[in-house]
């Protein structure tokens, strides 16, 4: 027992020296990834040293009939692949050869237990190899752990009897249905952690891309080739010596992190979190530079090797013919139009690496192959691709012949795959294009954008692309019109493969964007009109976006400015499609159907003006006449007098934005305002997804940030303001909000609304105290991504009659109440409130103007308004 004890204490003493080394490789000097197998490696290494030392001086074992029933010790899953990371599960099974002796229980308590004792989690199974084949044959979970099984100590044959019955009983018979099943459980986990290679918090094991993919490819491999080490899948003829070298390497940096992970969180864990991601990616040796941060270099490098093992897996898949129906032609077939190029297993290849020696234009014939025929390359082309890029120099990039090629690959209809992805993932865009590399798997690190900037341009591309495929929605229709009608796509469609080409230069990303992409296309050959209106497209492909989320586009005069600046409608429309297509490619976040209603109806409004040269030309007092009179036509019965005299008490702005049916609605409301503190009018817009919410009250400071305060206390998010005040001191506040949650007691929120607002302004309830006391919920409070600092931007040149505020900040609970509550208390009027959050950061712009209805315009009073609303935002770096 004293040998044993021994045993142990050895153990927990060699254990705290891994756990002390990998602590001192996190904090003390960066660790390279190439340590990382080795230190897996000898990790396994201790804890077998731990089992072979217990097998020799068990006292339980003595007492079993090991003679006649000889047992095993066997390391599973990533124990057993020798790939233990510090926190990782240890998962056993003790292997009898005949059955489990009942003194199974007492060797279990003699050697697991002291484990437990350190914390170590220890999964174990004892069964004999009857049990175990009959087990792995009902359940491929039991399976896939015995394919990773590694002897450790005991008596070897039984091992080795349980290996030879697995792959004789189960794995031949049933390989199909076994790796059916493997490949369909990926698909499910695929669509519950999600892809990994873009995700800005990554699982590292179950998201695509991540460590299971690795597994899955080594199981199907060893049913396949009876694999034995990870190195058998390059002497199997599975990977070429590069693409093994470039397996181990993504594996070694995913361990790497993983392992750092397990440290920071002292437990197992494979969910990349961002208060993580800053320790682990400074520990691994990235650092800020000016432009990009260490994070989002550390993410990019790991989403460009969980990239690259999602693309190792879905070739090997592909090549054993997953998903094809039916049998493949045996023989290679030539591709008559384009010699040197063959068809063989619906893949394409070159007809040998001569051809592209030969030829080196050959390079991009395959990709315009690819995108005529809607056929992948083969693993084998992809490879010859890498390989001979050092071919595209200068005279290629400038050739004719390859840009035709380059247009056709850009214009052809988008086939169930992206022919742009493969030119990426081969390197052959980044030389045919170097601008390239600068954006390859840059990170843009917020919630905002989903995929890193160039499969992000990528995409942009693809969408465009769709709108010519579909046309199902109003907003689909829209651009499937508008797309097919372009004579000059290819403009369009270098601009979205080029708009963000920008990132990660100084200053705004649009205009180096813009320069860049002026560079690129005079290489390519192309004439200064058609750079000038890619470089155009690049400039402003944020201008509608923003003017439609940030300003009043009720407001003449912002449709005019706008078309001032745009001047021509087909340049309209192409920006129109490009700033569709951009926010749709950026992720459901930057895109949803209140956004796309404001963009639309804005884009509609500056057409018409460029169109028919609608420049305010009708006087507002003839606008005024026939807006009354349509009112009076379709009064509803209401008496002509009463109009009358309620019409006159509007003002003037209120009249010419707002339409005649919705004037009589608010007609309405003001007559049943008599005795009350307000009217409060709730209309659904199932098409929007949003609410209309009406307030009509008697005006008083500081009206429309109670508002505010109770909708925020009641999880409503506030999508859009118009603030109205008649003549006559009546407030007609419209609001767009989002459906509150829980929808099925809609009608009871909007009462709980209702009343507590009628205690706020009665003075009854605390709005600031009750706010500080409830933890409110909503889509607006965000997870902060990096640090932007708080900032509030002044503009008086933007409106002819108001002074326009945009206040950038992290969201917090009642951040609209607490900024409106400061501009009120200023003493300036607001107007109207758009309220743009941008995911990681609140953008919530106001147009005000003071008590006698003038623009703020003095510099101290401008200097005021930004102190003052900067000291109520949470504590951030203030500009």
């Amino acid at each position: 027992m004293s040998t044993l004890k021994q045993t142990t204490e050895l153990y927990s003493a060699t254990y705290s020296n891994i756990l002390s080394s990998h602590r001192s490789l996190l904090f003390s000097s960066p660790s390279t990834s190439e340590e990382t197998p080795g230190m897996l490696k000898k990790h396994a290494l201790s804890i077998d040293h731990y089992f072979q030392s217990c097998f020799e001086s068990s006292n339980i074992g003595p007492k079993m009939d090991f003679i006649r029933n000889p047992y095993a010790i066997i390391a599973l899953g990533g124990y057993g692949r020798s790939e233990q990371c510090i926190h990782s599960d240890v998962d056993l099974l003790f292997l009898f050869q005949k059955h489990v002796p009942t003194a199974a229980d007492e060797l279990i308590r003699e050697i697991i237990y002291p484990l437990w004792d350190l914390k170590i989690e220890v999964g174990y199974a004892t069964r004999s190899v009857d049990e175990c084949v009959s087990m792995a044959r009902g359940d491929y979970e039991i399976l896939t752990s015995i394919l990773d099984a590694r002897f450790i100590c005991g008596i070897s044959s039984v091992f080795i009897k349980l290996r030879d019955q697995i792959r004789r009983k189960i794995v031949k018979r049933n390989s199909q249905k076994i790796m059916k099943w493997l490949i369909e459980r990926n698909i499910k986990r695929h669509q519950n952690f999600g892809d990994s290679t873009f995700l800005l918090q990554p699982n590292l094991k179950e998201g695509q891309g991540g460590l299971r993919d690795y597994h899955t490819l080594r199981w199907i491999a060893t049913i396949k080739y009876d694999l034995q080490h990870t190195r058998d899948l390059e002497f199997q003829g599975v990977m070429s010596h590069l693409e093994y070298n470039e397996l181990m390497a993504a594996l070694s940096f995913i361990w790497n992190v993983r392992n750092k992970l397990h440290l920071l969180t002292k437990r197992k864990c494979d969910q990349l979190y961002f208060e993580h991601q800053r320790p682990v990616a400074e520990s691994m040796g990235f650092s800020d530079e000016k432009g990009q941060s260490a994070v989002e270099k550390f993410l990019g490098e790991l989403h460009f090797h969980m990239a690259f093992i999602k693309n190792q897996l879905q070739l090997f898949l592909y090549e054993f013919g997953y998903g094809k129906r039916g049998k493949w032609r045996q023989s290679a077939r030539k591709i008559g139009e384009t010699p040197g190029i063959k068809l063989f297993k619906e893949r394409l290849n070159f007809d040998s690496p001569e051809t592209i020696l030969n030829d080196p234009e050959m390079l991009i014939k395959i990709f315009e192959v690819s995108a005529r025929l809607k056929m992948p390359l083969s693993r084998e082309a992809e490879r010859l691709v890498r390989e001979f890029n050092y071919l595209v120099d200068d005279s290629f990039r400038e050739s004719l012949i390859v840009r035709n090629l380059f247009e056709k690959i850009l214009i052809l209809p988008v086939p169930t795959f992206n022919v742009l992805e493969q030119m990426l993932n081969t390197g052959f865009l980044a030389s045919l294009i170097p601008e390239y590399k600068n954006i390859i798997n840059r990170i843009q690190y917020d919630a905002y954008h989903l995929y890193p900037v160039d499969r992000h341009l990528l995409k942009t591309v693809y969408t465009l692309k769709m709108f010519g495929e579909t046309g199902n929605s109003e907003q689909d229709g829209l651009c499937a019109r508008l797309y097919r009608g372009l004579k000059r796509k290819k403009i369009l469609l270098l601009a979205a493969l080029l708009h963000d080409i920008g990132k990660g230069q100084e200053g705004r990303h649009s205009l180096a964007g813009a320069e860049i992409s002026g560079t690129v296309l005079k290489r390519m050959g192309y004439n200064p009109r058609e750079i000038d209106l890619v470089s155009f497209l690049i400039e402003n492909h944020l201008l509608l976006i923003k003017i439609a989320t940030r300003r009043d586009i009720n407001d003449e005069e912002t449709a005019i400015a706008c078309a001032r600046q745009i001047k021509d409608g087909k340049r309209l429309i192409m920006l129109y499609l490009l700033t569709v297509a951009d926010s749709c490619a950026t992720g459901p976040k930057a895109w949803n159907s209140w956004t796309s209603s404001l963009l639309r109806d804005f884009f509609l409004k500056v057409l018409g003006i460029i169109e028919k040269g609608e420049f305010a030309t009708t006087s507002v007092v003839n606008r005024i006449t026939r807006k009354r009179n349509a009112v009076l036509t379709a009064g509803q019965g209401l008496e002509v007098e009463d109009v009358l005299r309620i019409f006159d008490q509007m003002s003037p702005r209120y009249v010419l934005y707002t339409e005649a049916e919705d004037i009589i609605t608010h007609i309405l409301l003001y007559n049943r305002l008599p005795g009350k503190p307000f009217v409060l009018n709730v209309v659904h817009d199932a098409e929007l997804n949003s609410r209309t919410v009406t307030i009509c009250a008697i005006d008083r400071p500081g009206l429309f940030s109670k508002i505010a305060g109770v909708f925020t206390l009641n999880n409503i998010n506030i999508l859009d303001v118009q603030v109205n005040t008649w003549k006559n001191d009546i407030a007609m506040d419209i609001f767009r909000v989002e459906p509150p949650p829980e929808q099925l007691f809609e009608d009871e929120r909007w009462q709980r609304v209702e009343n507590n607002l009628k205690a706020v302004l009665a003075g009854e309830m605390d709005l600031q105290a009750e706010m500080s006391q409830k933890t409110v919920t909503g889509k607006r409070e965000t997870a902060v991504l990096s640090i932007r600092p708080n900032r509030v931007a002044v503009d008086n040149n933007g409106s002819s009659f108001y002074t326009i505020i945009e206040v950038f900040s992290y969201d917090f609970k009642g951040l609209l109440y607490s900024v409106t509550d400061a501009i009120s208390q200023l003493g300036l009027n607001i107007t109207v409130a758009k309220i743009a959050t941008k995911v990681d950061q609140v953008v919530d712009v106001f147009y005000v103007c003071d008590e006698t209805g003038s623009k703020v315009d003095e510099p101290a009073a401008v200097d005021q308004i930004k102190k003052e609303i900067l000291a109520i935002l949470p504590a951030q770096t203030n500009e």
